[in-house]
């Protein structure tokens, strides 16, 4: 269990570094071809969502209750997910890269770290579910979505790395910053294990909660976000590709 604890948090951390790395050397790249990244980490979400996280808790919430009441309370916790990152999003001031300011007044928070609240919000989910699924035991959920979303992390970090170097920020900065939202994405899975090995008898609801939170992120930040310069067409192939890819990365590595 130790290991997994490690792969959870260290690939979650050292992708998004990886990742930003090329932000070294590259000023910018296209708005196309960013959307197209920010498509395809989507892709992969989304399918995380519904193949590692969401089917696994309605199979482990179906025993010793009826189908309907186990997808029912999946469900419902599913929701929960969703409206708990959502009051993150009404409650904590940061601000995105295309949407603007949201959250309360933060006028004495420096703009970065503004940047850096909001793209903490995107990737705590993220790490939640990863530290989930390698605290539950089973390499089944845990290895493909490991993978996945270590796959994803990569042109996130360089997303995140050339926004803010589109938006003034240094180069060694906008490196700082990609690495610290690794950080935070490592500290989520640190804390979803953590959480499950406590409780193993609240897995399936974990799994539905961190499934919730992570599809929000995909519906508000992630798809508007890749749709934002007139570039819908290659985001939606991206996120195409990548839900194809997660797919078959999670029947592969069962």
């Amino acid at each position: 269990m130790l290991t997994n604890l490690w792969l959870a948090t260290g690939v979650t951390f050292f992708a998004t570094a990886l990742g930003a790395m090329p932000a070294l050397f590259l000023r910018a790249i296209s708005d196309q071809r960013k959307d197209l990244l920010m498509g395809l980490s989507a892709g992969v979400m989304l399918a995380a969502t519904c193949f590692s996280l969401l089917i696994p808790a309605l199979e482990m919430a179906a025993v010793n209750r009826s189908a309907l009441a186990g997808a029912g309370l999946v469900a419902a916790v599913f929701l929960l997910g969703a409206l708990a990152i959502h009051l993150a999003n009404e409650v904590i001031p940061h601000e995105h890269f295309f949407s603007g300011h949201e959250g309360h007044d933060a006028a004495r928070l420096k703009r970065i770290w503004l940047f850096v609240l909001a793209i903490a919000i995107h990737n705590v989910p993220e790490g939640l579910a990863v530290g989930v699924t390698a605290g539950s035991g089973r390499p089944e959920i845990f290895v493909p979505l490991l993978v996945g979303i270590g796959f994803q992390d990569i042109p996130e970090g360089l997303v995140v790395a050339l926004a803010l170097l589109a938006n003034g920020y240094r180069i060694r900065d906008s490196f700082f910053v990609a690495v610290v939202t690794g950080v935070v994405e490592a500290l989520g899975a640190a804390a979803g294990f953590f959480f499950v090995r406590a409780a193993e008898e609240i897995l399936p609801w974990s799994l539905a909660f961190s499934a919730g939170m992570m599809l929000f992120v995909i519906s508000k930040e992630m798809i508007p976000e890749s749709h934002a310069h007139g570039y819908a067409k290659h985001a939606t192939f991206g996120l195409m590709v990548g839900f194809a890819v997660m797919m078959v990365l999670d029947v592969a590595l069962k």
